[in-house]
């Protein structure tokens, strides 16, 4: 749980905008247990302007005599002296935080020009480099052959880096959309023996299912689609790519349905359009959070956090919802009803032997949802709680009938009563 710079600054985010948003994280959400920041992609170009990456191609970027890439100062000004992120990291921890930060797969295109020494090791850049591997997107990369000595070395060396700066979590893209087994292998690897305890997630999606066994055993957590933004259509075909996941992911190895765009969105992130305040709904976003959290997905927010309103932080910071993400279990939810009318039903087991069941409708009208509990394998007495009120609703037996705006969702529990 926590915030990603990208929904909201593109690759152009500041030191002193990481810092706001820090300090609102803690001031309104760390209570509820959003605890970690990262800085996305590209902040080591000091002239990054979340415009076209072809523009950047060729621009020199921030790197140490080792080819690995560090802040650019002009942005992050605490990185001064070659410290790197660390007096950030240490700034953020003392705050009660985590800190993350965002990587592409592979090692710079400028460190293979210069053929730099690779740290800690006998080979160099070359050694480590496949040119013909390239991103479709991002200019500033080669991949590695991440099943060679000098790929590994490579890895091992960047990761001693992020584990001195204190990085608690990296987010590596172009590394699941086409998946690059070898890749993922080496960076676990080099996590593994950096000395620290790091969260590796794998970006983009759509990571495919037949990748589902690699991940769970090299990734903490791994996106299920391509970039997610506020739009109705994108939060639609979510049910689907879920419902696909659902015999995947668990404690420590988490499905990853993307970052949550709620609030005040594209500051200076033009890929969601130009700066607006979310398109969702109030009730899209509670279907919003009810699927992610019956999902066990992660809980990473892409607003600009200063800027949240009364609705937006009692939405993103309902307890008693964000227990059920949170259930030790962290088994997903399975979908155990679907109708015609875009009514349906999903349940999640949750620790102590309670249900979790949400109710939703996809469809443009109002819709009344329908619970019989062989479906949800109930039988008997059921107490039941509204999550979203946080209300106890009385005991029923053998069913339950709720009525779901359009778009919305409701969220209850159900225990023996």
């Amino acid at each position: 749980m926590g915030w990603n710079s990208y929904d909201a600054f593109g690759d152009s985010v500041t030191e002193a905008q990481v810092l706001m948003n820090a300090q609102a994280m803690q001031r309104n959400l760390l209570s509820y247990g959003y605890d970690t920041v990262v800085i996305d992609y590209r902040w080591y170009d000091p002239g990054a302007h979340s415009s076209k990456l072809t523009d950047r191609a060729g621009a020199r970027l921030t790197a140490d005599e080792y080819g690995r890439l560090l802040p650019a100062l002009n942005r992050f000004p605490s990185a001064a002296g070659g410290q790197g992120f660390k007096p950030l990291a240490d700034r953020l921890h003392s705050m009660g935080l985590k800190f993350g930060i965002h990587v592409m797969r592979g090692i710079p295109r400028q460190a293979v020009a210069a053929n730099t020494p690779i740290e800690g090791s006998s080979f160099r850049a070359a050694d480590a480099a496949n040119p013909a591997s390239k991103c479709g997107w991002n200019p500033d990369m080669f991949g590695v052959f991440g099943a060679k000595p000098a790929g590994q070395a490579w890895y091992d060396s960047i990761l001693r880096l992020y584990a001195g700066w204190g990085v608690d979590y990296i987010k590596v893209d172009d590394l699941s959309a086409p998946y690059s087994e070898a890749e993922v292998e080496a960076i676990r690897s080099a996590i593994d023996r950096c000395g620290r305890p790091i969260l590796f997630s794998l970006s983009p999606g759509p990571t495919l299912t037949k990748h589902a066994l690699h991940a769970e055993q090299h990734a903490n957590l791994w996106r299920i689609s391509g970039d997610f933004w506020d739009r109705w259509e994108k939060l639609n075909h979510q049910f689907e790519l879920i419902a696909a996941w659902r015999d995947y992911g668990g404690p420590g190895h988490w499905i990853d349905a993307d970052m949550i765009p709620f609030g005040h969105l594209s500051l200076n992130n033009h890929d969601g359009g130009p700066d607006h305040i979310s398109r969702f709904t109030p009730d899209e976003e509670t279907t919003l959070i009810t699927l992610w959290s019956l999902a066990s997905s992660p809980l990473m927010l892409g607003m600009n956090l200063p800027d949240n309103d009364a609705l937006t932080q009692s939405i993103i910071a309902n307890d008693e919802v964000l227990a059920v993400d949170q259930d030790a279990l962290g088994q997903p939810a399975r979908r155990v009803r679907q109708g015609a009318n875009g009514g349906e039903i999903w349940v999640k087991e949750t620790i102590g032997g309670g249900k979790a069941v949400g109710f939703f409708n996809r469809g443009d009208s109002d819709a009344t949802v329908v619970l019989q509990w062989p479906d949800a394998g109930l039988v008997g007495r059921q107490s039941v709680r509204d999550l979203w009120r946080h209300s106890s609703m009385g005991i029923f037996e053998g069913k339950i009938a709720m009525p779901v705006k359009p778009h919305g969702a409701v969220l209850l529990v159900l225990r023996p009563d």
